[in-house]
C-alpha cells in the first residue's frame, strides 16, 4: 500500500520516517556510495526540512517500509536549482507551481531476495503514485535529477522523461535532469508493467485530497 505523509499527518507516521531516513542511508551511503551525510544511520538533508511530501510504499501484510520517494515544489528550495543547476542549459530555470520535483527515490535492497518481481511491482507502484499525485494537484510536470541507474529504471517502467540540458558526469555517475509530463497515459503505460489495475491511492472524502 501507498501511504501520502505530509505536514497535516507527518506526526502519525513519525516511525515510517525514521524507517525511510534509514533505508535512504542504506541506500545512497552504503550501496550506491553517494556523497550523502550520515548521522545516527539516518540520512537527512536540508530538504527534509522545506515541509516536503513523502510517498512511501508500505507491505500489506507485515507494515514493512519498502520503498519511498520524497516531493517538493520547484517554486520553493530543490535539488535541481539549488544544487544541479548544472545540468539545466544557460538561463533556464524550472519553477512553477505546476511542477514538482522528485528526489530520494529509493527501494529496500533486501526485497531482492523476494525475487525480481516484487522490486518491480513497489518502483511501479510509487511512479503510479506520484502520477496520481501530480493529476490530483492539477501538476503539468515532474522533475527530476536521476543517474543512468534510474534511467533504465524508467525505460522498464515505461515511464519516459524529456531531458532537459545535456546529461553531465557527476561523480562517478552519468547524471540527467528530466521532465516527467502528468497524464492518465503515462499512468497506464507505467501500470501495465505490473498489471497494476486500477488507481493507487483513494479520495479522502472528509479532508477533500488522496490518502493512501
Amino acid at each position: 500500500m501507498l501511504k501520502i505523509v505530509e505536514t497535516a499527518n507527518r506526526s502519525e507516521y513519525r516511525q515510517l520516517l525514521d524507517d525511510m531516513h534509514a533505508l535512504r542511508a542504506r541506500v545512497f551511503k552504503d550501496r550506491l556510495q553517494w556523497d550523502v551525510t550520515v548521522t545516527d544511520g539516518r540520512e537527512i538533508d536540508v530538504f527534509d526540512a522545506a515541509d516536503p511530501l513523502y510517498l512511501l510504499a508500505v507491505n500489506d501484510t507485515t507494515g514493512r517500509l519498502e520503498g519511498s520517494v520524497r516531493l517538493l515544489p520547484t517554486t520553493g528550495p530543490n535539488m535541481l536549482r539549488d544544487v544541479f543547476p548544472v545540468l539545466l542549459p544557460d538561463g533556464l530555470v524550472i519553477e512553477s507551481p505546476l511542477i514538482w520535483e522528485s528526489s530520494r527515490f529509493c527501494i529496500d535492497p533486501d526485497m531482492a531476495h523476494n525475487g525480481r518481481r516484487r522490486i518491480d511491482r513497489v518502483t511501479t507502484e510509487l511512479l503510479c503514485g506520484m502520477v496520481e499525485i501530480g493529476q490530483s494537484a492539477c501538476l503539468s510536470h515532474i522533475v527530476s535529477v536521476y543517474d543512468a541507474r534510474m534511467a533504465r529504471v524508467f525505460r522498464a517502467s515505461n515511464c519516459p522523461a524529456e531531458v532537459i540540458g545535456v546529461p553531465t558526469r557527476i561523480g562517478r555517475v552519468m547524471t540527467y535532469a528530466g521532465l516527467f509530463e502528468i497524464s492518465q497515459v503515462l499512468w497506464d503505460g507505467i501500470a501495465a508493467t505490473t498489471n497494476i489495475a486500477g488507481p493507487l491511492l483513494v479520495e479522502d472524502r472528509n479532508a477533500g485530497r488522496k490518502v493512501a
